[in-house]
């Protein structure tokens, strides 16, 4: 085992509970190739992996391969919407695509626009998840998601929750390329990092950029994604399912007045069906 995934693996031994896991490669519509390359590493390990794609950046032909994939796993590989078209729309401060400086009516034209494009090159099967680029919205994204019919929204852990009724959050708790003061995590600060998040009661959210990830970047995943798989305190799952299984286990309780969450129930999900 590498060395760098130690404190994980002892997380993962004495974790009283299974731990939930998944996976998020966004920018799908940019380096088709590494992006095939991702998908491949996660077959080879039988995991599951959600693709956030830019709709107005995906071409045909990769839209196609891209669907006989999640016709072949539907399991294991599922696909949905991260914004419009990645275009930063502020004038100053941070990047967002979906920020203050765009009305609602703006915001609610790229949501539209984008999940047609996206049903239309892969019906159904598109995720009821929505991912905006820079992992940064507003609360009036989150209403104009609500109108078109989302069910999830995923951003970066440290974004403050929406906590709107019927749009539960899954956010991303570790971002491979993460950086401290400007400098890049080491690899065993990276495993510290994991090993943390798994010590919580919060599914485990991974974030790649697969356009960044050469063949190095892509052994070093393997070596986590080796670990997961074989771990006994290791379940991964798609996106979806998480959501749906959070989803009906707050309703039953919320009607059984039960007085605890399950364990990996964060408390803005809580929070979001209580609304």
């Amino acid at each position: 085992m590498s060395t760098w995934l130690a404190e994980l693996r002892h997380a993962l031994d004495a974790s009283p509970h299974a731990v939930t896991f998944f996976f998020r490669t966004d920018d799908a519509g940019w380096s088709d190739d590494r992006l095939l390359e991702l998908l491949d590493l996660f077959a080879r390990y039988s995991l599951p992996i959600d693709i956030a794609a830019i709709p107005a950046a995906l071409t045909f032909s990769m839209a196609a391969e891209l669907r006989s994939r999640i016709e072949a796993e539907p399991d294991r590989v599922a696909i949905h919407q991260h914004g419009f078209s990645h275009q930063n729309h502020e004038s100053e401060g941070r990047k967002c695509e979906f920020g203050d400086a765009r009305a609602a009516a703006l915001q609610q034209s790229d949501i539209e626009s984008g999940k047609k494009r996206l049903f239309d090159l892969f019906g159904p099967r598109v995720s009821p998840a929505f991912t905006p680029p820079w992992n940064r919205c507003t609360a009036v994204t989150g209403e104009c998601l609500r109108r078109a019919g989302f069910r999830i929204l995923s951003r970066d852990a440290t974004a403050r929750p929406l906590n709107l009724y019927g749009l539960y959050e899954l956010p991303i708790t570790i971002d491979w390329f993460a950086r401290r003061k400007g400098v890049r995590l080491s690899l065993n600060e990276l495993g510290a990092t994991l090993a943390a998040n798994v010590r919580t009661s919060a599914p485990v959210g991974i974030m790649f950029h697969h356009a960044l990830m050469d063949a190095d970047e892509q052994r070093r995943a393997g070596e986590l994604l080796a670990l997961l798989a074989s771990h006994q305190n290791a379940q991964c799952y798609l996106m979806e399912r998480i959501i749906t299984e959070l989803s009906q286990d707050i309703t039953a309780q919320v009607r059984g007045h039960a007085a605890s969450w399950r364990p990996f129930v964060t408390p803005s999900l809580a929070q979001s069906e209580r609304k």
